[in-house]
């Protein structure tokens, strides 16, 4: 007798492939669920995401109620830092608050290739560089325009742009603020909204206002038949602010009167002493995770006497388009190469809050490419 026999089949069964059982609907919802999710995320990480414009800082670049397109591939995406995160949420859950993000197991920055490099000029989303308390690539997101790269110096003379020795044109749409004197009357509110003049007011009861204008607003207002004078309200050169970057009052600078300053690029050997360190601690210690140390009158970094110091990633300086209400390099200097997400492309749709439902969309500017200048 053999050892093994072959089984008698059933008369029902068959040689053939077994039939697989069909999938039920909430299998099939699940799976396109979670394809949807992925697709989407490669996308968002690597290509192209949207983002709003929530304050005026940009303004009238950039309006508030902007919804843009920020292109990855311009300058290289970059690859996650944080690995696990809620689909959707940046660094809040929806909802319920807290969190989106588990900040183990990360890593290190690493980008990959781009189809150039940030251009003077250039509208650019980055991560909050002060934001300490989270990974990099959950820190908030700000849009700004970079007016500095890596190896500019860089000055701000009564308001106006120096890059490398050459007064730099501002955006058409920039605005700055202004200081006027009328005959004792005001303005028009529908003359303003018309102008779409949306910040300041009057000051004193003699008839003095300030309003945030762009150059082209600034002309139109200064003929108006009640205008007495017509200024640009100017922080004086020599007056310190404490709160403008680098917070050292042998930097005495303010909002329109900065440095120069020269902007760190890679492999830049920068010389160092306790006059000019206060401009490149934040770099050296945070960014570029070094220990800084001064000892009577003595650099130290890392344990080490250093009278240099070598950068290990370029730097970018970035100020809002609306030049008096506007967080930007000047309160909190230099923004690392780690931090940038990628570059504003174009304006899909343009939401007016303040408008009734009828008019909220800004029809003129969908479909707005964003512009250089």
């Amino acid at each position: 007798m053999p050892f093994f026999s072959t089984p008698k089949q059933s008369p029902d069964s068959g040689s053939g492939p077994s039939v697989a059982r069909p999938k039920s609907k909430t299998r099939e919802w699940l799976e396109a669920v979670v394809f949807a999710v992925v697709v989407a995320t490669v996308i968002r990480t690597f290509v192209v995401e949207a983002y709003t414009i929530p304050t005026p800082s940009m303004e009238k670049s950039l309006m508030v109620g902007d919804f843009l397109f920020v292109s990855k591939l311009s300058y290289g995406p970059r690859m996650p830092m944080t690995w696990i995160s809620f689909p959707f949420a940046h660094n809040t859950m929806p909802l319920v608050g807290g969190p989106s993000y588990l900040e183990k197991p990360s890593s290190g920055y690493s980008r990959l290739w781009g189809a150039g490099k940030i251009r003077n000029n250039d509208v650019v989303v980055f991560n909050y560089p002060m934001d300490d308390g989270r990974p990099v690539d959950k820190r908030d997101n700000y849009i700004k325009r970079c007016v500095g790269i890596p190896g500019d110096t860089l000055r701000l003379v009564d308001r106006r742009l120096r890059i490398n020795s050459q007064w730099v044109e501002e955006p058409k749409s920039s605005q700055h603020r202004y200081h006027i004197q009328t005959d004792g009357s005001g303005f028009n509110p529908l003359v303003l909204r018309k102008m779409d003049v949306t910040e300041g007011g009057q000051v004193t009861a003699e008839g003095d206002f300030i309003f945030s204008l762009t150059p082209s607003n600034a002309v139109k207002m200064k003929d108006f038949a009640n205008v007495r004078l017509l200024e640009p309200y100017t922080a004086p050169a020599g007056m310190y602010t404490e709160e403008i970057f680098p917070h050292a009052s042998q930097f005495p600078w303010n909002i329109d009167q900065v440095g120069p300053i020269v902007i760190p690029a890679k492999g830049m050997v920068m010389p160092l002493d306790t006059h000019n360190l206060p401009v490149y601690r934040r770099a050296i210690e945070v960014y570029e995770g070094n220990r800084v140390e001064v000892r009577n009158g003595q650099i130290w970094i890392n344990g080490s006497l250093a009278k240099s110091y070598t950068f290990r990633m370029d730097y970018y300086w970035m100020m809002g388009d609306n030049r008096h209400n506007s967080l930007d390099s000047r309160y909190w200097g230099f923004v690392p190469e780690d931090h940038v997400v990628g570059k504003a492309v174009l304006v899909w749709l343009s939401l007016d809050y303040s408008a009734d439902w009828l008019n909220r969309i800004r029809w003129n500017r969908l479909f707005r490419s964003v512009a250089s200048r």
